[in-house]
């Protein structure tokens, strides 16, 4: 038998092909386990009399893969799949939603990550593995499935969703306002160090001087990625400190020529896992990003697949892992240095990137539930004169818009600033007065001043 691919993920896409255990190697799996298996092993192995029953007693991120199951399941960390297009994972009361790719049929029909399934087509999801939800919940493209939903609100709702392919990015990246580069990661694929590095070196000549790193509602993948990615941060020499059976170990991260500013940005929640929650604690323990979200998901484990020879697969808990200075992962998740509400991760280090850009500016006092037809009034301490250098900005927060203004003076000591369009409900802005005012006595605004605003809901 040969052991090859060390992975730390979830599960990110659905396999298509039910789980088949007759052809397989009984005796092989059974050696694997006793061996390798990082966690507390059947006491009646020796009795047990199909890998299926081996399965159903070992931890829930180990599983038995046909060679077609396998080749299904790859492909999903790499981003290349058919389905209804979510990351799912098991949870007491079903299969929970991690995450929905954008253009899949979940997401378009209204299913939100955290929501729970209930039932498939009628069949209870309580108890179920990942693989065996993935195969009835996957199917020929075209075709519909019926999915029963807990909702966050504790209501439940019937979908039915025709299945579809669609195609998962794997890093996004755009240029926030103020130059802030912002990449998107969806899984850690194959290469997806190397598309972060691609994005951030393209985003460094768009002018972007600072970045923020999303891995909210990353599921994992490969653990060479995590090295790889891990690398591309200042000061980070280490990746993950490994436990296995037998030994403890340190590993390294992979060191990368160009890499992110000290002051980059990452962001995380609660579907964060497996790999992302390795580069999150590695950047926590090595202080070279600061991490903003909530607490990962707590998959501090580590898989191997063994192939088996018959073409089957063991994919198999081999070790635990924790942060290179020994910050726990598994059952516990990574807390971020700035925890913040949910789906106010970016806003938060979109503010915090653009403050720190701007670093003399004085902070004035903050507005909070203004209209959406909001007038800003700027008073000065001297008589002011108008001129066309004069620069206000209105940045709205997490995304790349700046919002028109007009300048006009109320007296000689006031100014109003005027959105050209009215504001967003609920969202949250940067107000900038740049040092461009002057006064009569011709001397220049010594420092600049900025005003946080949200608006009402």
């Amino acid at each position: 038998m040969k052991r090859f691919t060390v992975l730390a993920a979830i599960i990110i896409g659905l396999i298509s092909t039910p789980i088949s255990t007759l052809a397989a190697p009984l005796d092989e799996v059974k050696s694997i386990v006793r061996v390798h298996y990082k966690g507390e092993l059947p006491s009646n192995i020796e009795e047990i009399d199909s890998i299926e029953e081996i399965m159903e007693q070992l931890d829930p991120y180990s599983a038995y893969f046909t060679g077609k199951e396998y080749e299904s399941y790859t492909n999903t960390i790499n981003n290349t799949t058919t389905g209804i297009g979510v990351t799912i994972e098991e949870h007491t009361s079903g299969i929970q939603i991690v995450g929905t790719f954008e253009g899949g049929a979940a997401g378009q029909a209204g299913i939100s990550p955290g929501d729970i399934i209930l039932s498939v087509d009628g069949i209870s999801t309580i108890g179920m593995t990942v693989q065996q939800a993935s195969s009835i919940i996957t199917g020929k493209e075209g075709t519909t499935v019926q999915l029963l939903v807990l909702k966050s609100n504790n209501t439940k709702q019937m979908y039915n969703i025709t299945r579809k392919k669609f195609t998962i990015p794997v890093v996004m990246k755009e240029l926030l306002a103020g130059n802030i580069g912002y990449i998107g990661m969806n899984s850690f694929s194959d290469e997806g160090a190397v598309l972060v590095q691609k994005a951030k070196d393209e985003l460094q000549k768009l002018g972007a001087t600072s970045f923020i790193l999303d891995l909210r509602n990353n599921g994992g993948g490969y653990v060479h990625t995590a090295e790889e990615l891990i690398g591309l941060f200042p000061n980070s020499p280490d990746a993950f400190k490994i436990i296995t059976t037998s030994e403890s170990m340190l590993t390294k991260s992979t060191k990368q020529n160009s890499l992110f500013p000290a002051n980059t940005k990452v962001l995380v929640n609660g579907y964060s896992a497996s790999a992302s929650e390795m580069t999150a604690a590695a950047l926590l323990d090595q202080n070279s990003a600061s991490l903003y979200g909530q607490t990962t998901y707590g998959k501090g484990s580590m898989q191997s697949f063994f192939n088996l020879s018959d073409g089957s697969i063991l994919k198999l808990t081999i070790a635990n892992f924790t942060g290179p200075k020994g910050t726990p992962i598994h059952k516990t998740g990574v807390k971020p240095n700035y925890e913040t509400a949910v789906g106010y991760e970016l806003i938060q280090a979109h503010k915090d990137a653009l403050v720190e850009a701007n670093k003399n500016y004085k902070k004035m006092s903050a507005l909070h539930n203004v209209p959406t037809t909001k007038q800003f009034s700027i008073t000065f301490s001297d008589n002011i004169v108008q001129n066309a250098k004069q620069k206000v900005e209105l940045i709205k927060l997490g995304t790349t818009d700046i919002v028109p203004v007009t300048i006009e003076p109320k007296s000689s000591k006031q100014f109003v600033v005027t959105p050209t369009a009215p504001l967003e409900k609920g969202a949250a802005y940067l107000l900038f007065i740049h040092p461009t005012f002057q006064s009569n006595a011709g001397i220049m605004m010594k420092t600049g001043a900025y005003v946080e605003v949200t608006v009402q809901p």
